[in-house]
């Protein structure tokens, strides 16, 4: 997977790169190398999805009554 930024005409490096960064955070690079940096257990990543749905399924419910 490779991501181009093209540098416009006259526009300054700093530019170029904050469309980068902009760009790769919003297809989730960033994202995976961060979590991708240490290794972690099958069950630690389990716990971890259940736990973030039972709180997401936690708010359905506490605001799905308004």
């Amino acid at each position: 997977m490779s991501i181009e930024v093209k540098v416009r005409k006259g526009e300054p490096m700093e530019r170029a790169l904050r469309r980068l960064k902009k760009r790769l955070d919003r297809e989730g690079v960033i994202h995976q190398v961060r979590a991708k940096r240490y290794f972690v257990k099958p069950a630690q990543e389990k716990r971890k999805k259940k736990k973030e749905l039972d709180f997401n399924n936690m708010l359905r419910v506490r605001y799905s009554n308004m």
